[in-house]
This record gives structure tokens, sequence and C-alpha cells, in this order.
């Protein structure tokens, strides 16, 4: 009898401590939820572009706040702090900051896995897992800043670019300005005064290189292969469903992946750029033409990047970012700061264009 009650007594403890354990998970995923996930982005950055995209396919909520490149608001005190290389995106989750955009993308697969929430990342181990990490790196080591900012600086390596030929003119006449402006304030903030510096010679670095013409044609060639690899994946995409009416696939399968959030956001750039007809416009790659036809319709797409009236009153701009700028991170909704500034994926910077306002 006494062997009975201590195997039921053990059995309600057993019990108990199952009961504690599934509370305490049911209230870890509650935390998950009612924890805020805010971001610090610039509309223009290409790297903001691809966490914000990823966000938005997962269909995660999220508080933005506009740090805004052209106002050098990523170099202010404040932000240097959040993040010491002075660089967009930055993800804060409740006590975690997250500065590298490829850990803030992970970071969000991971923390945000439930059933209701869509996967990016395949299980690991599976041949969807491996095909979708090998594109994403492949997409993600492209050097994305110097085609940019080479293209800015030499359009006519470009066909139908949308960035505006005074672009060039303002950039170079704004090199000088940034210098000087990290210079000061390493003096104004000792406590920053190294990651100033710091920032300042990785600046001084990308400068030379992107102004190098004999290496953005060498980089640009070098481009040519990645979207080749692209292009032949797309076209066995298209040889799994030939069926007439079957559902298109996306670069690694029928799913929308990370490695699409790089694909789709760097087609994006390059079309911004004038580089469209080279690599995809011309005929050559019409698996490529496609996939970013459908990209431009899918609805998340165009929410983060969707097509926007390019054509601003100059006059306007500057006082409007003027009224925009905050000393301190107050948070301001992107469709609020769009709708002021008439901005989005292509928005144009007349008078305040700095060199790293697209990276």
């Amino acid at each position: 009898m006494a062997a009975q009650d201590e195997k039921e007594s053990l059995l309600k403890e057993e019990t108990g401590a199952e009961m504690l354990k599934n509370r305490e998970a049911a209230m870890e995923s509650s935390k998950k939820k009612e924890s805020k996930l805010i971001l610090y982005h610039w509309t223009q950055s290409f790297s903001s572009q691809k966490v914000r995209l990823a966000i938005a396919e997962k269909g995660l909520q999220c508080k933005e706040y506009d740090v805004s490149l052209p106002l050098s608001e990523h170099n202010e005190p404040w932000f240097m702090r959040l993040n010491p290389a002075g660089e967009v995106p930055v993800l804060v989750h409740d006590d975690r900051v997250i500065c590298d955009p490829t850990q803030i993308m992970d970071y969000l697969e991971e923390t945000f896995n439930d059933e209701k929430t869509p996967k990016l990342i395949p299980e690991t181990g599976s041949t969807y897992y491996h095909r979708v990490q090998h594109y994403r790196e492949l997409l993600d080591s492209l050097p994305m800043d110097a085609y940019t900012h080479g293209c800015i600086l030499h359009p006519e390596l470009t066909v139908d670019s949308h960035i505006p030929a005074y672009a060039n003119t303002r950039i170079r006449a704004q090199i000088g300005n940034t210098e000087s402006e990290l210079k000061k304030l390493a003096e104004e903030n000792p406590e920053l005064k190294d990651a100033y510096i710091s920032k300042q010679r990785r600046l001084k670095t990308k400068l030379f290189d992107h102004d190098n013409v004999k290496y953005l044609k060498k980089i640009l060639d070098e481009l040519e292969k990645v979207m080749d690899q692209v292009e032949t994946e797309l076209q066995r995409r298209a040889e799994e469903t030939p069926e007439e009416g079957t559902q298109q696939s996306w670069l690694c399968g029928e799913f929308f992946s990370m490695a699409d959030v790089s694909l789709a956001v760097t087609l994006h750039r390059l079309n911004f750029l004038g580089l469209s007809r080279r690599y995809w416009g011309n005929g050559t790659r019409l698996n490529l033409e496609s996939y970013y036809d459908r990209v431009l319709e899918r609805p998340t797409f165009r929410r983060v990047l969707g097509h926007v009236n390019n054509i601003l009153i100059s006059a306007v701009l500057p006082t409007a970012f003027r009224v925009a700028r905050k000393r301190a991170p107050t948070f301001i909704g992107t469709t609020v700061l769009i709708g002021l500034l008439g901005g989005g994926s292509k928005l144009l910077l007349p008078g305040h264009i700095r060199m790293h306002f697209l990276s």
C-alpha cells in the first residue's frame, strides 16, 4: 500500500512538473509574440531592403525607424553607440542588438519559427536547405556597394539608369565633407573616437576602389558568371514544372526562400543602376527576366520595394529631410516618412546625396 501511495505521489510530481514545463513553454511563446522587434534602417540601403523583405515575407510585426543616411544620422553618437560600425540595418529585439544583415535574417528565422510563420530556410540537412544556402551565399558575396557607387560615379557603364546625371557631381563634392564630419565627431565624442576613425578609414578604402573603372569593369564581368548560374538554376525549376498552368517555382523550389530575398533585391538594385539590359533585358537570360517580372508582382515585394514616383521637387526635398530628422531615435512609421518624402525604392536625393546612401 505504501509502495502504491509512493508511486501515485511520484506520478503526481511528474505530472505537475510536466504541467509547469508546458506553462513555461506557453509563457515563452507568448513572450516572443509580445516582445517588440525594432529595425533601424534606411529605405535606400541595399542591406536594409533585404532585411525588410525577409520581415515582410515572414509576416512579422516590426517597428521601423528610418536612419537618414543623406543627413548622416548613422554617424550621430546615439546610433554609433548602437552600432559602432555606423551602418544600417540594426535589429533590436528585447535586450538583443544585431547589426549584421545576414545574422539578422538568421536570427529572425531561428526565433520566429512556429507553424503559422513562413519558413525562408528549409530544414537543415535537406536538399533544399543546401540549395538555398548555396545561392544565398553566392548572391550575398556580391560587392553590391561597389556596383552601386561605381555605377553612380561612372554612368557611362550603365544604360537606362534611374539615378540622375547630377548625382556624380554631388557625390564627389560630399566625399571631403564626410571625412571632415567623421573627424570632427571623433573629436567631440572621445568615447567613440576609435569607432569614428575606423569608419573614416573604411570609407577611404571604399572610395578608392569604387572610383576605379578597371576594377568596376572586372567585377561587372564576374557578375556575368553568377547570373549564368542563376539562369541555369531557374531553367531547372522550369523543367521540373513543365505542365501549362502549373504554379511556377522560385529559385530553389516552389517556395520563396531566403535565397529569393537576396536575388529579388539584387535584381531590383541592378535595374535601378541601369544594368538590367546587360544582365537579362537583352533576351539572353529569359528565365531571369521572367523571374524578375514575377518578383515585381509579389505582394510583399510591392509593399517593401514597389514602384514609386522618382520625380521629386529638389527645392522641397532638403526641407522635408530637415523636418523628418530627429536627434534621438523617435520611432517613425515607414509609411509616414515615405509619404512625407515621396520616397521608396527609387527615391532620389538631390542636394544631399552621400557616397554611402545606397549601401
